[in-house]
């Protein structure tokens, strides 16, 4: 298996390199990965015995940032090492006080695995729902450091429980103990022997609760709500293809809508491209912030078209505001559905949000779990989603009704982070 796997292994990288000319988030893990050498070695003695939590992005972080906040009110002295595999997850999490030092995982291979094991020398290793790399499991294990998988969710058509996945069920058995968010995965996982398996729940709706419980509000979000007598839709992590549908959706609904809309990559390309699309006169984030700033001269309320907050699309252009920016909308659409998959419906269903996603959900139980509950609505094209949102917004009955199921769903399923810490913590003594 080795050799296989460092074969397929070895012709990833190259196709990351080879692709890092032209590719922003390839180059910067090729260089990130290369780079995180020099820095681990200045941090080396800093992180000896410390708390490793390794997360593939930004999403995983979040889902296992829970934890990691439990785990340092317990064992404030302890140091606590972050890494990601991608380019993402680091640009937006590397400053976090959370970590002693935020780093990239290097490369997986055995040579590496064994420089950074010795460099690091952790006690204790969190690793978030995905991403199982051979030599870093293996190493780990071979140190007897204690070893936790964190919400992890299991299918049927992985290679871990296929004919040919005796390599992956390898892997599995490097871990102390899963946790597991459901059922089916415990069950699954025991039809291949690995029995220390706990079914924890999810620790994205302990995350997701505890923001929308303790965040303030935005008041740019809040003053863009309540300018005009109007619901408010607010597109989360969308793409071009999500943006699309939803001007196409809007052109023939009568009733006033206005929108809020969070590209997943706000880069310049996608923010032009965004406002190419959608309903205008459209307004910036960044362009209020900088009035606000500024003490830029208050237009005159009695003229709406000169007040900026009377646009009909708000573009935001800033990153880490989206889970809070919920609040300020009365109905949700999540992107990524008519693409490799949708991002987070949790952050808007804990502010008791309807939410609407497109068709390729079926790797998270949460669309599902909002759908049966009756506060997730899948869509497949442009009419379905004009119905669904006229629907919501020309319903007060039904949107209050969505909304209180929204809610009631991610109420009902907190409290994974305590079941965790109970065996996790009894690691660390």
């Amino acid at each position: 298996m080795p050799l296989l796997y460092d074969l397929g292994l070895g012709l990833y990288h190259l196709g990351i390199r080879l692709a890092a000319p032209f590719v922003p988030k390839a180059r910067a893990r090729v260089r990130g990965a290369h780079d995180a050498w020099q820095r681990l070695e200045a941090r080396s003695e800093a992180l000896h015995g410390c708390i490793w939590m390794h997360c593939a992005s930004v999403g995983e972080f979040e889902q296992g940032r829970p934890v990691l906040e439990e785990l340092r009110k317990r064992h404030p002295d302890r140091p606590v090492l972050l890494t990601f595999y991608s380019p993402s997850g680091y640009a937006m999490r590397k400053d976090t006080p959370l970590a002693t030092h935020v780093d990239y995982l290097p490369n997986d291979g055995a040579a590496n695995a064994r420089r950074f094991m010795h460099l690091v020398r952790p006690v204790l290793v969190l690793w978030v729902r995905y991403e199982f790399w051979h030599h870093w499991l293996r190493s780990i294990h071979q140190h007897a450091t204690p070893l936790f998988l964190i919400s992890g969710i299991f299918r049927r058509a992985q290679p871990f429980f296929r004919w040919y996945g005796s390599a992956h069920r390898a892997m599995l058995r490097c871990f102390t103990h899963v946790f597991v968010q459901d059922e089916p995965s415990r069950a699954l996982l025991a039809s291949i022997g690995v029995q220390a398996v706990t079914v924890s729940g999810d620790t994205r709706f302990d995350r997701v609760d505890a923001i929308a419980r303790d965040s303030e509000r935005l008041p740019i979000g809040l003053a863009f709500h309540r300018a005009m007598d109007a619901p408010v839709l607010i597109g989360g992590s969308t793409w071009p293809a999500d943006e699309r549908l939803i001007a196409e959706a809007l052109k023939p609904i009568a009733a006033p809508v206005r929108l809020m809309v969070v590209p997943h990559e706000p880069t310049p390309n996608a923010l032009e491209e965004a406002s190419r699309l959608l309903p205008r006169p459209i307004e910036r984030w960044s362009r209020l912030v900088s009035m606000l700033a500024n003490d830029a001269p208050v237009p005159d309320p009695r003229v709406p078209e000169q007040d900026p907050f009377f646009a009909r699309t708000l573009l935001v252009d800033r990153m880490g505001l989206l889970a809070r920016l919920y609040q300020h909308a009365d109905v949700a659409y999540v992107g990524g559905g008519f693409g490799d998959g949708i991002h987070s419906l949790l952050e808007a269903a804990a502010w008791g949000k309807p939410v609407i996603f497109g068709p390729r959900h079926q790797k998270f139980t949460e669309a599902r779990g909002l759908i049966e509950a009756g506060g997730g609505f899948e869509v497949r094209d442009a009419d379905e989603l004009r119905a669904v949102i006229t629907r919501l917004i020309t319903d007060r009955s039904a949107r209050d009704a969505a909304s209180v199921a929204a809610l009631g769903y991610v109420r009902e399923h907190v409290g994974a982070t305590a079941r965790i810490i109970a065996a996790v913590d009894a690691a660390l003594r």
